[in-house]
């Protein structure tokens, strides 16, 4: 076979899509009846989706999302939510994240906070951008033991450099020292440069008491508060439904 080593050149590139693409092509009749340009275009596009779902499933993976198949269609607008459907159309968008902004979501236990965080971010993934998923406490962890070993520099940086960060579940303890201190140098990495997602059971006028001091809780609020995206969520739990 004449195409044999063209093929092979083509797997050996790593376009495997496009070289199974062209067989399929050679053994269906039908496909005598396009042109060399319509022909040559559906296998650049079989390709080219072939990496974007690859690249796709890599960013999901890395962002490590506590729920990886919540999504915008499966948000559920039951009134006793009040979830403001207009706004959530506006961040299906992903401008917000071009922007830079903040989505800040809060609401009892139970009400759909971090399902709708994942969702946001999932949104954000589908448009190809990167993401990072933290619960708060795993975060300071995180950074607790970068001061340890050395690489607290390098840690802060990887986090600056996601289009997406999630912190779930903030203030659900007063905060230490090093911990506000923390969330202030990745809040202050972010502001205006990154986009940020935090989920809270506290409403906002109570961050001050688990942040603990006055300073460092001023300048935490004034890079998240003034312009962010609000979501207030109500209603029982959902913790037993199917949409978190």
């Amino acid at each position: 076979m004449l195409n044999e080593p063209t093929i092979d050149k083509l797997r050996r590139m790593r376009m495997t899509a496009l070289a199974d693409a062209w067989l399929r092509q050679q053994a269906d009749p039908q496909m005598g009846e396009l042109s060399f340009d319509e022909r040559f275009g559906l296998l650049v596009d079989i390709e080219w989706l072939h990496r974007e779902n690859r690249r796709m499933a890599r960013n999901l993976k890395s962002a490590k999302l506590r729920l990886r198949q919540a999504c915008i269609e499966d948000i559920e607008y039951a009134p006793e939510r009040k979830i403001d459907r207009g706004l959530v159309r506006q961040l299906a968008t992903c401008q917000w994240i071009r922007d830079n902004r903040t989505v800040l979501i809060t609401g009892a236990t139970g009400t759909g906070k971090t399902h709708l965080a994942c969702a946001l971010a999932h949104q954000g993934i589908r448009r190809g951008m990167k993401a990072m998923y933290r619960r708060a406490s795993r975060l300071f962890d995180e950074l607790m033991l970068s001061h340890a070993d050395g690489t607290y520099a390098k840690v802060l940086a990887r986090i600056a450099r996601v289009d997406v960060l999630v912190i779930d579940d903030l203030g659900l303890s007063v905060m230490t020292q090093m911990q506000r201190h923390d969330l202030l140098e990745v809040l202050e990495d972010r502001h205006g440069q990154r986009a940020t997602i935090l989920t809270s059971q506290l409403p906002t006028r109570r961050w001050h008491e688990v942040i603990g001091e006055a300073t460092v809780a001023d300048a935490i609020c004034d890079r998240v508060l003034h312009t962010s995206y609000r979501i207030e969520l109500k209603g029982p739990s959902r913790r037993d439904k199917p949409d978190k």
